[in-house]
């Protein structure tokens, strides 16, 4: 059994219901009393879906995590081509917001930016088919389920994708400490993908060489770096306040 097909904890599992994800079967902590993981088997005991009620043992092997007493297996999500992601953020969006990740290869951290992205009207995320991390049990548990309500574009190539936007008029900028200017001195306020890279070695200098503009977040401790996806909420949370303005 794959982790990528792996959905646990309430919320999650209630999320990928609420958006239609087919789920082939349900295993339920033996005894629970927690009224939300009831309203779920009732929800589901009339359809397709095979329940089964199983010892904690058994849900602990599944998701070695916190898997809160319920366990969906369903399908992969689907993604989305990059031409198809640009024309539907335009058509609802004049100026749209995209995330491009470069081998962001934790998962709880690509799981918390999913999450920040859906509650800041991200209109897409950007990875590459390799070196990333998989979208698994794991990202779908961090993001709190915002992973089915935020579409993904998977690439060959990180470079490919910016020359892509650039060429639809999108501004990419990229999220480094490599230079001076600050991120509040940025205009925002127009359609953007915001490039976060690798938690160790941060944006590649291939990918730098090809963005519009880099931004630093200032910095006042002794620590000379932020986590990644601390500095994507601190990024994100920037554009809200320019496009509320």
């Amino acid at each position: 059994m794959s982790n990528e097909n792996l959905i646990f904890g309430v919320y999650p599992v209630i999320e990928a219901i609420k958006s239609q994800v087919t789920i082939h079967k349900l295993y339920v902590q033996k005894g629970t009393s927690n009224t939300k993981i009831n309203d779920i088997v009732q929800q589901l005991e009339n359809t397709d879906v095979s329940i089964s009620f199983v010892p904690q043992e058994k849900l602990d092997k599944l998701t070695r995590s916190n898997h809160q007493g319920i366990v969906a297996l369903s399908s992969p999500i689907s993604f989305i081509s990059i031409e198809e992601l640009v024309e539907n953020a335009f058509a609802k969006n004049k100026k749209p917001l995209f995330l491009i990740l470069e081998q962001i290869s934790d998962v709880r951290n690509f799981g918390a930016i999913i999450r920040t992205a859906e509650c800041t009207d991200v209109d897409g995320i950007i990875i590459q088919k390799k070196g990333g991390a998989p979208v698994s049990g794991d990202t779908v548990k961090t993001s709190a389920g915002a992973i089915f309500k935020m579409p993904v574009c998977k690439v060959d190539h990180i470079k490919d994708a910016i020359f892509y936007l650039q060429g639809s008029d999108i501004k990419v900028i990229a999220a480094t400490e490599k230079t001076d200017k600050i991120l509040y001195e940025l205009d925002l306020n127009t359609p953007l993908a915001i490039v976060l890279g690798s938690e160790g070695k941060g944006i590649s200098r291939s990918v730098l060489n090809l963005v519009n503009e880099k931004a630093a977040l200032p910095l006042l401790g002794e620590i000379n770096s932020l986590n990644v996806s601390v500095a994507c909420g601190a990024f994100l949370y920037e554009v809200v306040r320019q496009r509320a303005s």
